[in-house]
């Protein structure tokens, strides 16, 4: 077999204005790529599995192919992005990619990604610059409709009367960038307890080793080094999901539905009761305000400790309201938290923030997740860890290569070690 471990050509820097390549900034994730082990983690996880290769090595053909989704590409054809850069030595061909693709599609090297992917942003985290990576993370837990408009491998109608594939996935919030994704038929339930226990379960398994400390079930409160919260919307307020981040030390913040106990404890509550809502500058949110009901509503079935936490504002035009909002003038959300004491208006704004994992959903879509080029599950599946790849080497390009402390520096040893 002939190594090829470098998946781009190093460019030169000249004044001259000759040679000039476009997409040249596709290369800097390749050389990312390379410099933190996911290229070469990758060829050793096809070499485990027995599979053999001629000339394009596995780790430096799925590098090149997340690199181009990153820049856009949407299928395997795609990969002509990198092969017209002319930043990159050597571009397998159509068939050997589709090849590499399908091979990685088993379950094994599927899940393996993630492995190669958690070894590789230990190294990331760790040449961070202080301050990037804080002592206590928050991880949002989503999931997303991806219509599809030919018959593939379990796809199936969707609850908004769609068709296609149901993908649940986590991101770390701190950093930005995805830890898993899980690629689910169409009709699986938005509400699933068992999906999202999968999910987060992976992406603790996908952070550095000192940040899974306390979080392993059955491990104690008093060992957490790290706090971790996890987020989630109102899907996410299942007892099996909650008392499962319970017995992990798992801290939770997800949304709850204004039900009829709700309502009627919102009709108890007299003006004095609410306190004002805060922007994310921590100034007065106009026409917003918070309070609890934790009192007021039974909560003996969620885990000890359970707060019960109301948001109204005044409702912008075009609204869709509710008949209780629309009678009271307000429009109301609620939200669960285990986090003791802290004040109302912060733990609020804390959980609003998780709308920003709708920001990186919409961005998941246009780095290849809206369309899944393949018919069978699996080689969607090996897609699907492809745009997790390309989006976590830009989330790891903003938090390490685009400041102050060299790339180059952070990262010499490891490329040199291979």
């Amino acid at each position: 077999m002939v190594k090829r471990t470098r998946s781009v050509l190093r460019p030169k820097v000249t004044t001259k204005g000759a040679n000039l390549v476009s997409h040249a900034g596709a290369g800097v994730l390749a050389e990312l790529a390379d410099r933190v082990g996911v290229t070469a983690g990758l060829t050793g996880l096809f070499a485990r599995h027995g599979h053999a290769w001629r000339c394009h090595e596995p780790g430096v053909t799925l590098v090149q192919v997340a690199t181009a989704i990153a820049d856009g590409a949407r299928r395997v054809r795609g990969v002509d992005v990198v092969r017209r850069s002319g930043l990159f030595p050597q571009v397998a061909s159509y068939s050997t990619v589709w090849r590499t693709i399908f091979r990685l599609g088993g379950p094994l090297e599927v899940h393996g990604v993630g492995e190669v992917l958690a070894a590789a942003r230990e190294r990331v985290w760790a040449a961070a610059p202080a301050g990037r990576v804080p002592q206590a993370l928050t991880i949002d837990v989503d999931s997303t409709l991806v219509d599809v408009h030919s018959d593939k491998e379990r796809a199936a109608a969707t609850y908004k009367r769609g068709y296609g594939m149901h993908p649940i996935g986590a991101w770390c919030d701190d950093t930005g960038e995805p830890l898993v994704a899980l690629l689910r038929p169409g009709n699986a339930g938005a509400n699933s307890a068992v999906d999202h226990i999968d999910v987060v379960g992976l992406a603790v398994d996908a952070l550095p080793a000192a940040y899974q400390v306390g979080h392993q079930p059955g491990d104690h409160p008093e060992q957490v080094a790290h706090p971790v919260l996890v987020r989630a919307d109102s899907a996410g307020a299942s007892h099996a999901f909650l008392a499962h981040l319970r017995d992990r030390n798992l801290g939770f913040s997800v949304g709850y539905q204004i039900t009829a106990a709700v309502q009627g404890a919102l009709s108890r509550l007299d003006d004095q009761a609410w306190a004002p809502a805060v922007n994310g500058d921590g100034e007065p949110r106009d026409g917003a305000q918070v309070a609890e009901l934790t009192t007021l509503v039974p909560l003996d079935a969620w885990p000890e400790g359970t707060r019960l936490v109301c948001r109204r504002e005044r409702p912008h035009p075009g609204a869709q309201l509710s008949l209780f909002d629309t009678f009271h003038g307000w429009r109301h959300t609620a939200f669960l938290t285990d986090t003791p004491g802290g004040d109302l208006a912060t733990l609020e704004l804390r959980h609003r923030r998780h709308a920003r994992v709708e920001d990186r959903i919409r961005t998941w879509k246009t780095t290849g997740l809206l369309d899944l080029p393949h018919w069978d599950y699996g080689t969607n599946e090996a897609w699907l860890a492809l745009t997790i790849i390309a989006a976590t080497l830009i989330a790891w390009l903003q938090l390490v290569a685009l400041c102050e402390r060299s790339l180059t520096v952070a990262f010499c040893d490891h490329a040199n070690s291979r």
